[in-house]
């Protein structure tokens, strides 16, 4: 015991109130620590400042408590605070060690311990064990003896302590070969959580790959093996040259440093970079200046946080292949395997042949990428030749780019049976993506700051190409066999992957990031001599690849004329397969919340009349007429199989006018038709529910006489209903009935699926209906947390019918609660009809399209009427434009 800790205990035990004179203490230390921070400084000082300290506190703890058995028991520190690593709020994790299983002399002793531990504040996470006992569990559960291999003596029985580290050695228990196969297997868990990436919006800078959890995995396998105090040692034993640990040990501190800030600003051990913090740290490391757009200064910080993280994976990957060579395949055998004349496959990784490889043959940095996808067996890139393709990463310059030899090898990668993602990943960590393709390294680590993309723009980039490989393979077949359909239709599978490495490489720059990226593909092609049908089509598919997305969920594609200029736009069979399967692709690779059965079909119903569209002729659109009687015919005819006479069809039709025939689709119309044959006029409003459509949603169908706010109370209910509509259809029949049409999902993205569920949507809402109003209650819907962080202004704009049949507005706005009632209330207000509206949510972001017309059925052209209801509509949002 120190003389420090003599003067606490006898300055404080004999005190009444030494409880409170320890809470003093502590909190003194962590503002005392809090000053010394300084974000731009080392932070080691203050993580062993912060346990010796701990140290103090719990030995003189142990003295009192324990008295005369301080000495046959052991007090020992595991975990991040046996490493005396810890931060403002890490866990401190201590273990009690027995010399005995008779506790019943100190079990009360031991507990009184505990509890003024916790009544001062420390909350330990704590354990009490013999030796034996620790044997036991260790054997059982590798997470036990990675603690205890991190523990360190407090104060007590030193030899206790000296026998437990005699038992927990590797000759006794968990041999290094096994312990290695067992954190391998952890970390690839751990990494599953988080998608394989760590290239998200709210990153967890300790379990997420290349995150401080990386770097501990690191040191215990080291440890095991070695019995090693300290990472530097890996220079001792020819793991790392010094250049490169002491890069490592700087990326670490930079993790560190960033987990210190977010400790001290969040006054817990929280790990996750969300966005509540992000701003806060991007000031605190100094990122944030007065003349910077909005948000620049939190992308800068991400970005830099991402470009060390991803020094960190480079490294990691080339260490634990160096462990498993040493650990699992022996020091000594090398087995060497010729694999051509530039690289040999050692102990089952790909090594250059010398040192001078990449001098001599500047190609073979792009050769050895080809290498490893024609070689599946190989399983990685021995450490000595990823360094070396660092050190070589100068050698791509103009000249090399400019070189056909190697403009047919990188296109050489793209067109291999297997092995594509995982070589372009290696490619991007290594460097080689963004030397060779000098516009993608402006996305690497860039992060697109919005609710929609939750990935860095490069690592987007990789799931979206991912995504188009997953559709070539039998093992995917059950996610989304209509897409595996439409991959085998695809001559050219490098094209889509080209487009999909293209389609997002202009983002970050200013002006549309789908037009420049075209120049920046079509440059590619011609340069890398594809021929001029296929750098059309990768240019294309470049520039195009948000129309697909975009029509199916902002326009109506049950009309006509959309799908036919959809279909002019795509213009053949081959682009709308290749458009279909990048749309997919994209949408998938966003964000993995964001797919669902509402997407999927309403993409699948497009492409399919898009197809019959094309296939039929451009020339030939079909006739308005003509799909208006195909539609009356095709319903008419199921419904007298259905045992319904024509006459009662027609009557029940009596209210339909063509736009509704020509909107819905036959089986739509032929359940309308049931339910309003089997009602009365009494019975009205007649609300119905049919929890799946063709779309993947349910639909809500209203049937009653017109009145005002019919929309407003319907859509206002289901929100409060917790629901999240899709897209709306509005009719207003020429003798005053409506025939509305919801299409809904529960706001977790699911679809109805409960009986009861849709007996109580029905009711409240037709009860709504008939009294007039919706009661106020708490409304269930829940805006997520991080939309605060993206506000989004709000944007009117009026466009033309093509037909001249309705005006379009276009409304930009955050969503919430009551979005959609807010809007109907102000066309009620300026006595406007609506027609049709196309709901898109995406993320905190609505994104609606409203068809409307004045009360006579006519589009509103009239500038100051426009401003008008634009002006209303701001009003009811309690906004301005």
């Amino acid at each position: 015991m120190t003389a420090l800790n003599k003067n606490i205990n006898a300055a404080i035990f004999a005190e009444k109130d030494s409880l409170q004179q320890f809470k003093q203490l502590l909190k003194q230390k962590d503002t005392e620590l809090r000053q010394k921070f300084n974000p731009h400084k080392s932070v080691s000082k203050l993580l062993k400042e912060k346990s010796d300290f701990i140290d103090e506190i719990l030995s003189c703890c142990w003295q009192h408590f324990l008295g005369e058995h301080a000495g046959q028991l052991m007090l020992c520190a595991v975990g991040g605070y046996g490493r005396r690593e810890l931060f403002p709020y890490s866990d401190i994790d201590i273990v009690v060690l027995l010399d005995s299983d008779d506790t019943s002399a100190y079990q009360e002793t031991l507990a009184n311990f505990f509890t003024f531990l916790w009544d001062i504040g420390l909350k330990p996470g704590q354990s009490v064990r013999t030796i034996k006992q620790c044997v036991e569990a260790a054997i059982s559960d590798q997470t036990i003896i990675t603690s205890l291999m991190e523990n360190r003596l407090i104060t007590g029985n030193t030899a206790l302590h000296k026998a437990l580290n005699q038992q927990i050695t590797p000759d006794k228990i968990w041999p290094s070969d096994q312990f290695f196969a067992a954190k391998m297997e952890e970390q690839r868990q751990r990494y599953a959580k988080f998608h394989d990436t760590a290239y998200n919006l709210e990153p967890n800078i300790k379990e997420g790959p290349g995150g401080l959890r990386d770097r501990q995995v690191i040191a215990w396998v080291f440890k095991r093996h070695y019995n090693s105090s300290t990472l530097k040692e890996l220079i001792k034993y020819s793991f790392l040259p010094e250049s490169e640990y002491f890069e490592l040990v700087a990326a670490l501190e930079v993790l560190w440093r960033i987990r210190y800030a977010l400790h001290l600003l969040t006054n817990r051990c929280e790990d996750r970079l969300i966005f509540d913090y992000q701003r806060d740290l991007a000031r605190q490391f100094g990122f944030s200046t007065e003349h910077q757009e909005y948000n620049q200064d939190v992308e800068q910080f991400m970005q830099f946080y991402f470009k060390t993280v991803l020094g960190l994976e480079r490294l990691n990957e080339m260490l634990l292949q160096l462990f498993n060579e040493r650990f699992v395949s022996g020091e000594v055998i090398y087995k060497s395997i010729p694999l051509n004349d530039k690289f040999v496959a050692i102990n089952g990784y790909l090594e250059a042949i010398d040192d001078t490889l990449f001098e001599r043959h500047p190609l073979a940095l792009l050769e050895l990428f080809l290498v490893l996808e024609q070689n599946s067996s190989i399983k990685g890139v021995r450490a000595t030749t990823i360094r070396l393709i660092r050190k070589s990463l100068h050698l791509i310059d103009d000249a090399f780019r400019k070189n056909k030899d190697a403009n047919r090898l990188f296109i050489e990668t793209f067109r291999q049976p297997r092995g594509i993602t995982d070589q372009l990943r290696r490619m991007n960590r290594y460097g080689i993506l963004a030397a060779y393709i000098p516009c993608f390294a402006n996305i690497v680590a860039r992060m697109q700051y919005d609710l929609f993309h939750i990935y860095t723009v490069d690592e987007h980039t990789l799931f979206v190409i991912r995504n188009l490989r997953r559709f070539a393979l039998e093992k995917h077949l059950d996610e989304l066999p209509f897409c595996n359909d439409i991959f085998l239709l695809i001559p050219k599978p490098e094209i889509l992957y080209l487009a999909g490495l293209f389609h997002d490489i202009a983002k970050g720059r200013s002006g549309d990031h789908s037009a420049i990226g075209e120049e920046i593909a079509r440059e590619f092609c011609v340069q890398h001599d594809l021929s001029q049908h296929d750098t059309n089509l990768i240019c294309w598919l470049v520039r195009n690849h948000l129309v697909m997305s975009m029509t199916a969920q902002r326009k109506d594609i049950s009309d006509p004329d959309v799908i036919h200029q959809f279909a002019q736009t795509v213009g053949s069979i081959e682009y709308l397969n290749h458009l279909y399967l990048l749309t997919v692709a994209d949408i998938r690779a966003t964000n993995p919340e964001l797919w669902n059965a509402w997407k999927d079909a309403l993409l699948k119903e497009l492409y399919s009349v898009a197809y019959s569209a094309l296939h039929r002729g451009l020339q030939n659109p079909v006739a308005l007429a003509d799909r208006l009687l195909e539609n009356k015919k095709e319903a008419k005819d199921e419904l007298i199989k259905l045992g319904i006479s024509e006459a009662v069809i027609l009557k029940s039709w009596q209210h339909a006018g063509d736009d509704y025939f020509l909107r819905y689709s036959a089986d739509e119309i032929a359940w309308h038709t049931i339910a309003i044959a089997s009602s009365r006029e009494d019975d009205l409003p007649l609300v119905l529910l049919r929890p799946q459509t063709q779309r993947g949603s349910a639909e809500v169908f209203v049937y009653t006489k017109n009145e005002e706010a019919i929309f407003s109370l319907s859509t206002a209910t289901l929100d409060q209903l917790g629901l999240t509509i899709l897209d709306a259809r509005i009719m207003t029949t020429t003798d005053d009935y409506v025939l509305n049409s919801f299409l809904v999902l529960e706001q977790s993205g699911e679809p109805i699926n409960e009986l009861f569920r849709e007996v109580h949507i029905c009711t409240a809402l037709r009860n709504n209906l008939l009294l007039r109003e919706v009661k106020k209650h708490k409304n269930i819907h829940r805006q997520s947390r991080q939309a605060k962080h993206f506000p989004i202004p709000t944007s009117i704009q009026f466009h033309a019918d093509p037909l001249n049949r309705h005006t379009i507005i276009e409304l930009i706005t955050t969503d919430h609660a009551g979005l959609l009632s807010k809007i109907g209330r102000a066309f009620v207000k300026k006595d406007i009809h609506l027609h049709s509206a196309k709901i898109t949510t995406i993320g905190s972001r609505a994104e609606d399209m409203f068809y409307i017309t004045d009360n006579q059925s006519q589009p509103i052209t009239d500038p100051a009427t426009q401003e008008q209801i634009r002006e209303e509509i701001l009003k009811m949002l309690g906004t301005t434009g």
